[in-house]
């Protein structure tokens, strides 16, 4: 018999035949994108799920972090992170912006503020940083820089759905916050993606960007692009929420029986919850420390590789590291060693919220057999 196949998520799908009732009313109206019903009934919906103003539904999270740029008129150099999924670096490169990459924490594996100051020069417009894994960064610090130094401030809120600090939403902190609902993510619409802003005046100029530009039937205002949601997405966005609580509660579980499953092995560690704060258990990395667990992460990701556990090396390598962005001088290695350190180390673990127990257990009990070298 074939050995199971498990990856390092699996998207969530709600009950089939509770999704052809919104297809049939998509196929009698006949309004496939542009704003139709679902698309509006969506961006309510979210606002008051997340605790947010104003969202912009976009096709995908890159587009979004594309016309975020666009909607601040960001140039020059803007500050990020190398330890992130590609896209947050390419939105920057797309709008002709130079990327300065910034150190990580080794808690949070998201960006330091105490390395962000040294690094603004005078064509520093913005800082983009990402929440992590859906671990908020230190946003009262960087806010205040921003500040300071009078920068925007643009998250990459892409891991963060549902996630809040003591009650409120991520994504009311910064000027903009960009989410991802790629199928691999919390929540998904299939793709897409979203703008969360603060204003009617900024969430009318996303709109209009993500509409080619056009404000009226024969008014173009800006350069815009193609980036709207269809109906379908909307629809499955609709449905997606009946669950998404669910299926937080059921990711958390599996976080927990990792942490206790996990806690003891001399070179694993892992990020725990923190304080104040509501996850949503979006990944779950796991550090090995080759030196005192005996074998190298790879090593440990070839052996679930063998038995058909396909983890991930998230981040690996940094987007620094890429022949794109390396020949920048923030990119070199020996201005990123925390970063350069965890990405040779990081290994995400399969959670998605069908994975099931008797997988999970196969997944630890690997780890702790190739530790004592049966």
């Amino acid at each position: 018999m074939p050995q199971k196949t498990t990856f390092v998520t699996q998207p969530h799908l709600p009950p089939l035949e509770e999704f052809i009732p919104y297809l049939e009313e998509i196929w009698e109206s006949k309004r496939l994108t542009n704003n139709g019903k679902f698309h509006e009934e969506l961006e309510q919906k979210l606002c008051k799920y997340l605790g947010v103003p104003y969202i912009s539904l976009f096709s995908n999270g890159t587009l979004a972090l594309i016309t975020a740029l666009q909607a601040l008129r960001i140039t020059g150099e803007v500050i990020t992170t190398p330890y992130s999924f590609v896209a947050s670096t390419h939105s920057l490169w797309w709008n002709g912006i130079k990327p300065v990459f910034c150190d990580i924490e080794p808690e949070t594996f998201n960006m330091n503020p105490d390395k962000i100051e040294a690094l603004i020069t005078p064509k520093t417009t913005a800082i983009l940083p990402v929440h992590v894994y859906g671990n908020p960064c230190n946003v009262e610090r960087i806010q205040e820089i921003a500040d300071i130094y009078g920068l925007h401030l643009i998250y990459d809120a892409c891991h963060t759905f549902g996630v809040k600090i003591n009650g409120n939403s991520v994504c009311n902190f910064g000027d903009l916050s960009v989410l991802s609902f790629h199928a691999t993510k919390v929540y998904n619409t299939f793709e897409g993606g979203a703008i969360v802003c603060h204003d009617e005046k900024t969430k009318k100029r996303i709109d209009n960007l993500k509409n080619f530009g056009f404000a009226g039937e024969i008014t173009v205002i800006a350069p815009g692009i193609n980036a709207k949601m269809n109906e379908v997405q909307a629809a499955f966005g609709l449905l997606q929420l009946k669950y998404i609580d669910e299926a937080i509660e059921k990711r958390k579980k599996i976080a927990t029986f990792y942490r206790e499953n996990l806690a003891g092995i001399e070179g694993i560690k892992y990020l725990e919850d923190i304080d104040g704060i509501r996850h949503n258990y979006a990944y779950f990395p796991i550090l090995i420390d080759e030196n005192t667990f005996r074998k190298s992460r790879d090593e440990v990701y070839d052996l679930y590789k063998e038995n058909n556990i396909f983890t991930r090396r998230y981040f690996y390598p940094l987007i620094s590291q890429f022949a794109t962005y390396k020949g920048l001088d923030s990119a070199k290695p020996e201005n990123l060693p925390i970063a350069t350190k965890i990405t040779n180390q990081v290994l995400c673990l399969p959670i998605y919220p069908d994975l099931e127990i008797e997988t999970l257990e196969k997944i630890v009990e690997l780890i702790k057999e190739l530790k004592s070298g049966k």
